[in-house]
């Protein structure tokens, strides 16, 4: 989580950097945050990230709390071999996000000229309606580099991130497969890499339970100190 902060934190100062010396790439870098951020906060695969469109967010009326974009309708999933693509919905469970893509959506987005022209894709780009995936993946890894992290962490890395967090965070496991997209708990379980942090507390938290139910017998039996 202090890595991934950390890469968040680098975006917005490239833009602040940009936008301080008047440089015509703040626009850019600010899209290309934006969409990093997205495409952690709800999990995404990249190409999942680089299609979506403004119509693909929605409100969420069990979190109205998160306005017009409480849930994202994902168009593009990983199909089966001979299958178009799988759909799914992915609720919004960071607030954090939600401002994210309403500032995003609202302020600048529309200072693209293909986004101007009625253009609906959510990350357009100077000479086409949609951001190349390469661009995107091409950010992710500059900004890697210049932080220092293992050339090994990708793009993809960071949909591992969202589900490693939510299971650290108590969501119920299937709650995790199903906004991913995963037709199998195996499969969700193969990208979870969770710290020896979490693996302490849950340790820690499991003795507390056994010891507190044992003293609990105890003292039933009536054979606590005296």
């Amino acid at each position: 989580k202090r890595e991934l902060q950390e890469l968040f934190d680098y975006a917005d100062q490239r833009v602040a950097h940009a936008r301080e010396r008047g440089r015509k790439g703040w626009l850019t870098a600010l899209r290309d945050a934006a969409a990093l951020k997205t495409g952690y906060a709800f999990g995404l695969r990249r190409r999942e990230l680089v299609m979506l469109d403004l119509a693909d967010f929605g409100a969420n009326p069990h979190a109205p709390e998160f306005g017009d974009y409480g849930v994202v309708y994902v168009r593009w999933g990983k199909a089966s071999k001979g299958s178009p693509p799988k759909r799914r919905s992915v609720l919004t469970v960071y607030p954090w996000s939600a401002r994210v893509l309403r500032q995003w959506a609202g302020q600048f987005r529309g200072l693209f000229d293909h986004a101007a022209q009625g253009g609906g894709a959510l990350w357009p780009s100077e000479r086409s309606p949609r951001v190349a995936l390469e661009k995107i993946s091409g950010r992710f890894a500059e900004y890697r580099d210049a932080l220092g992290l293992s050339d090994s962490v990708s793009l993809h890395s960071l949909r591992h991130s969202y589900i490693t967090h939510l299971i650290e965070d108590g969501y119920d496991p299937l709650f995790v497969q199903q906004q991913v997209g995963h037709c199998y708990a195996s499969t969700t379980a193969l990208y979870t890499s969770v710290s020896s942090d979490f693996r302490n507390r849950t340790l820690r938290a499991a003795l507390d339970r056994s010891i507190q139910a044992a003293l609990g017998g105890s003292a039933a039996r009536g054979e606590g100190e005296r």
